[in-house]
Formats: C-alpha cells, structure tokens, sequence
C-alpha cells in the first residue's frame, strides 16, 4: 500500500495552514523535482546544484536490481550469507532501517570504538563486507576496511572475493579500490549521504541481505507525483510546513513509533532532519523516544512538536485520528519506500522555510578536522581531570560552571544547572558499544522526567553524523553529557600510526573541544574502569533530582 498520511493538530495544524500555500505559490514541489538548485537562496546555490538527483531515485536506481541480485545469488552459492557494513551516517542509518523492518540480518559496523569494532570481525568464512564511503576519506569506515582486509588475509581469504566497495565514480576509493581488483558499485555522485538511501549505499547491503529492494523503489515511485504536485494536500509540503513553520518556531521534534511496522526509522529521520536544519543558529532538533509512554511523546512544551509514525492499514487520512488537539501533533503513515521519499520532500521544504541550506553540513566538518588534529599531536596530552569520582573521571568544558562537584551526581547536577527551562535540551553522547552497552540508553526517558526537558541519546561517533551538526549549528540551548571509556582491549588500525582506540578518544575530545569553542557546557565522564564506571554513571543517571532544586538544578 503506497499511501501517504500526514495530518496534524494544534500548532502544527496552524503551520500548514499558514505555510503551504506560500510554496503551493512558489511552485517549491515541481521546482524541486526539477531539481532547481535556487530555491534555498543564493548562497546554497551551487551546493544544491549537485545534491537533488535523489528527487529521482525511484526510477534511476532500477538498473542496480539485477547487479545485487546476481552478486547475491552468486555469494550466496558460495556460502557466504552473512552482511557487514562498514559506513556512517546515511552510508549506514537506512540499510539498517531497511534490513530492520524487512526482518533479514545486517551487521551494522558505524563505529570507532575498539571492542564494537572487534565483535564484527568473526564469521569471516561466511562474511561479505560492504564498504560505503562516498569519497572513502571517511576515517571510520577506512579504518575498518584496513581491518577487515587484514583479518580475511589472515584466514587465508582473497579480500577482493568479499569486500565489496560502494562510492561516487571518481572517488579515490573507487580509483584505489578498481586497480587493487576489489568489486565496485557506484551510487549517484549527485546525492548527499543523507538523502541516499535509494542509492547504492542503500539499496547493495539491504539487497545483498536480502531485503525486497525492487518493492522499496515501488513504493517510492508510487508517490513521487503526489510530492511533486504544487498542491495543498502534498503530504511533503504538509510535513515540511509542519515540522518548521510554527511561529513561534517549535524547534523539538519528538518522533515516536505508533504502530508503523516500520523499525527504526526516527534513527534515520534524526539524521536527516538535525544535519540538514541545524545550522546558522536555528533548526530542528529530533527527539527519539521509545514509547508513546515516553514523557516527551505527551509534552505540552510550548518549544515541542509530536510525531507518531502510525500504521497504514487505511489509504484514507481521516483514518489516521490525531489525540490531543491542544498540543502540536503530527500522525504520518505509509510504506517505508513511500515515507524516506516523503521525508526527504518535507526536510528539504523546512530548508526553506527556516532560510537555511539543507544540503551541507559545515559543523560536522569542524568535529572531524578537530578529530584529526587532535590524532596528529597524540592522545597523550588530555587535561587532569577536576575530579575523580571512584572509576570515573571528571571534566568540564565551555565555562567555568562545574563550581566544587567533585562526585558523579554533583556534577551531573551542576550541568543541569546551566539547562534553559523553557527552551533547552539534554544530549548524552556515549562513545562506548552501542550493541554491549546498549543498557545505558534506558536512563533517556527518566532523565527527561528528571530535567522536566527533552533529552537526546546518541552513541558516539555516530551521532556526529547527525545530531552532532545541530548541537554545533543550531540554538545555544543545550547542555552535553560526553561518556568514554577505556576499552577493554585496544585494537590497531593495520597501515595506521594510530589505532582505533586512539582515533574514538580523539573524535570524543574532538567533538567536546568544538562544542566548547560555540560556548557549550559539556561534561565529561570518563571511565577508568569501563563496567565500574558504567554502573556508577548509570546510577547516577537514574537517581531523581536532589532535595530541594527545581528542574533546572538551582537551590
């Protein structure tokens, strides 16, 4: 079923009533689909000129099917049936959504963290590995395909035979990948990493793992007119307007599954929407939650925006009820090929509204330049912490405001302390094993009840690619709670002076360093001992706030 639901209440219902019809007049669909690079402004302009072929995907990633399936089928002959993918950000976020709701298996390596890295690399005899880089200088991904093909020499196993290479034409990964005799596909160069889910970067591991691609570019295709039409009903427009045209703006939006049957899609839509809006001191900041029951899934915050992602089981939109009319909601419904499509039309729409260029992301560049520096001068150097807290170390960055703590709860308390009540956020930033450690998120939702604010979970460094533009780019509204740790055993990058314990340290202090220079409280908690350590932050996550403060941690 290819149809699209988006109908919203409140505030949001305001916004588009108020801001369709000023693109229904521009003609921002049509022109968007005709991939005018002029519709964001001047400035944006030669940027845009080489980011819209992803307006077409549905139709131009055709020829791609029957190359996966021959390569699948021919793996497959040879016993290999189990997909690593080694990419970040939009290399990575929706191969994982796709292959998630489709219910076949992908290994999804978008990390830099020793001990993550270290459990992908088993299995080798039944293993195919997907790099995906669009100019391979991405140093996550390199680093892991510097291991992997270290490992399969090690078993005796022909890399070329089992790393396949995804990246623009042209790209120095597909120059040195072609003459070393590796299997390459190329993805549309015309496409930034977050649009590209029905590129190759999408499309060759969730194929290879055997996911129903050909049905996700039909479902896709299906809409395109409808997102395309310079019409009131868009549903493009309609989520675009929604998301970014109340005034004042509600710049949280909190993103809940409802029902949808799709798996993990607010991981990809964080993305996509935080890279792309949060810059130029505004944007949208995407808040996954878990559960309808989460309290951000039910704010009446005057800065929040709700969106269910319901099911689809009826084509009509009046099916789709929206609960709650006094407070900004959004219920959207349809396939998944449908919907990456829709989201895609509705972020590119906020672009405009909100005056920014949706296609570039110049804080995620100074996180990784900072990464870099910070890996050529070695990791030795690292400040004393101002406290040590059992197994944990304690640092403070972006102003003097961490006062006496000289325990874990303190500190977490004068860090809230710096928290805007009205307006700002929590973002913990856990550069650890997402897959291991994965426990550490379930403190989110009372940490929001705690704050009386929305809070953001990311795993490090992958929500650099994301989450990490808008806490650079967009409001000064948030306050940073950075996790690392020692790994529990180092691993090196093969043809590399540093390993990959090193490089994560250095993206971790990286990533502070930048938020400090915009003025960012951030917090450091470093684990010394990584599982006495955890428990000691998670406890203190968990604990209520202290007697006698109020949500923003002042007597």
């Amino acid at each position: 079923m290819s149809a699209l639901g988006v109908v919203a209440s409140g505030p949001a219902a305001d916004a588009i009533a108020s801001a369709v019809p000023a693109l229904v007049e521009a003609q921002f669909a049509s022109k968007l689909f005709a991939q005018d690079a002029t519709l964001w402004g001047e400035e944006a302009e030669s940027e845009s000129a080489i980011r819209l072929s992803w307006v077409n995907l549905a139709r131009t990633s055709r020829p791609l099917l029957g190359e996966i399936a021959a390569l699948r089928d021919q793996l497959r002959g040879e016993g290999v049936d189990r997909v690593v993918l080694c990419g970040m950000g939009g290399s990575s976020l929706a191969p994982e959504v796709i292959c998630a709701t489709a219910g076949v298996d992908l290994v999804v390596l978008d990390s830099s963290q020793p001990d993550m890295v270290r459990s992908a690399i088993v299995d080798l005899e039944r293993t195919v590995v997907v790099v995906s880089s669009k100019s391979g200088s991405t140093v996550e991904t390199d680093s892991q395909r510097r291991a992997f093909r270290a490992a399969f020499e090690d078993k005796g196993i022909d890399p070329t035979t089992r790393i396949v290479v995804v990246t623009d034409p042209g790209s120095p990964l597909d120059k040195e990948s072609r003459a070393g005799g590796y299997r390459v596909i190329n993805a549309d160069p015309n496409v930034g990493g977050r649009y590209s889910a029905l590129t190759a970067f999408g499309l060759v591991p969730s194929g290879l793992a055997g996911a129903d691609i050909e049905a996700l570019l039909d479902d896709a295709e299906a809409v395109a007119d409808v997102l395309s039409a310079d019409d009131d009903g868009n549903p493009g427009l309609r989520l675009g307007a929604a998301m970014a045209g109340t005034s004042p703006l509600r710049d949280k939006l909190v993103l809940v599954d409802d029902g949808s049957g799709i798996v993990g899609f607010p991981d990809w839509a964080e993305q996509l929407i935080a890279e792309s809006t949060g810059k130029q001191g505004t944007g949208i900041l995407p808040v996954v939650v878990g559960s309808t029951s989460d309290p951000e899934a039910a704010s009446p915050d005057a800065d929040v925006s709700v969106v269910r992602l319901t099911g689809d089981d009826d084509d009509t939109e009046s099916s789709h009820e929206v609960v709650h009319a006094d407070r900004s909601e959004i219920a959207v419904s349809g396939p998944l090929g449908a919907q990456l499509l829709l989201w895609e039309v509705a972020t590119a729409a906020a672009g405009r509204l909100l005056g920014i260029n949706p296609f570039d992301q110049p804080d995620v560049e100074s996180a990784k330049k900072a990464a870099r520096t910070l890996l050529d001068q070695g990791m030795g150097s690292s400040d004393a912490p101002a406290a040590t807290d059992g197994a944990v170390e304690i640092r403070a960055l972006g102003g003097n405001w961490l006062g006496g703590a000289t325990t874990v709860p303190q500190a977490l308390e004068a860090l809230f302390g710096q928290l805007d009540t009205d307006r700002g956020y929590v973002a913990v930033m856990a550069y650890l094993d997402r897959l291991a450690d994965a426990g550490l998120a379930s403190v989110r939702p009372g940490l929001a009840r705690r704050t009386h604010r929305p809070v953001t979970f990311g795993w490090g460094p992958r929500f650099l690619h994301s989450t990490g533009q808008f806490h650079k780019g967009g409001p000064a509204t948030g306050v940073y709670l950075q996790v690392t740790t020692a790994p529990h055993e180092d691993l090196a990058v093969p043809g590399r002076e540093f390993s990959f314990g090193d490089f994560v340290a250095a993206q971790a202090a990286g990533d502070a360093q930048v938020l400090a220079e915009h003025h960012r409280p951030v917090l450091q908690l470093h684990l010394t001992d990584h599982d006495a350590g955890l428990a000691q932050v998670r406890e203190a996550l968990a604990a209520p706030a202290a007697e006698g403060t109020d949500a923003k941690g002042s007597a």
